[in-house]
């Protein structure tokens, strides 16, 4: 996992710096920024015309301690 924080999946949100900053002393919940990058990627696979249920089986192949139904409500859960 620390070598997912180095990297900043962040930085077209907030620059490496103070990714770097908020990483160090605990401030970013992985599991959103985890849930961040899913659904960019869904996004990303469903803009070149992958069906849905190819692109979620095509995450669970990166994240495979993931359910379906989980990467699924992970997808299309309403942005608050």
């Amino acid at each position: 996992m620390e070598d997912r924080l180095e990297k900043n999946p962040l930085s077209e949100l907030i620059s490496d710096d103070i990714y770097s900053i908020l990483s160090s002393r605990g401030l970013i919940d992985e599991k959103s920024v985890r849930d961040y990058i899913i659904r960019k990627k869904f996004k990303a696979l469903r803009s070149n015309k992958v069906n849905a249920s190819d692109a979620i089986e095509r995450l669970r192949e990166e994240y495979p301690y993931l359910q379906f139904d989980t990467i699924r409500k992970i997808v299309y859960q309403p942005k608050s």
